[in-house]
């Protein structure tokens, strides 16, 4: 049986996906085989994209830990975007960047130099 926070975390990676595929108009899925040296993201759907998903109590810890961890499976994936989503309490959910994630976004769009 699985433990309490990986039954969380599974419900938060099946709600997440349920509400990028509304927001998106694509289909997401929850990817299966999370954790392994080559992980490439919580979410398949997204394209371009790894998507890292946190619903955890500590929504600081989350947001500091995740992007990093996003950033590693963008690598894995040879994906040109990361993205962390994190679920606060209420279920609100918020894309957390690293500022590299963020300038990323922003040259792929044409608005910097970079």
């Amino acid at each position: 049986m699985a433990n309490r926070p990986k039954r969380k975390g599974d419900r938060g990676e099946l709600e997440a996906a349920a509400v990028l595929t509304e927001a998106l108009g694509v289909s997401v899925r929850r990817k299966l085989g999370a954790g392994r040296a080559d992980d490439t993201g919580d979410l398949d759907g997204v394209p371009g994209h790894v998507v890292q998903i946190a619903n955890w109590e500590d929504t600081a810890a989350a947001a500091r830990a995740k992007p990093t961890a996003a950033e590693q499976q963008r690598i894995n994936a040879q994906a040109k975007h990361a993205a962390s989503i994190i679920r606060f309490r209420g279920g609100t959910w918020r894309v957390v960047l690293t500022l590299e994630q963020w300038a990323r976004y922003l040259q792929a769009m044409g608005l910097t130099g970079g």
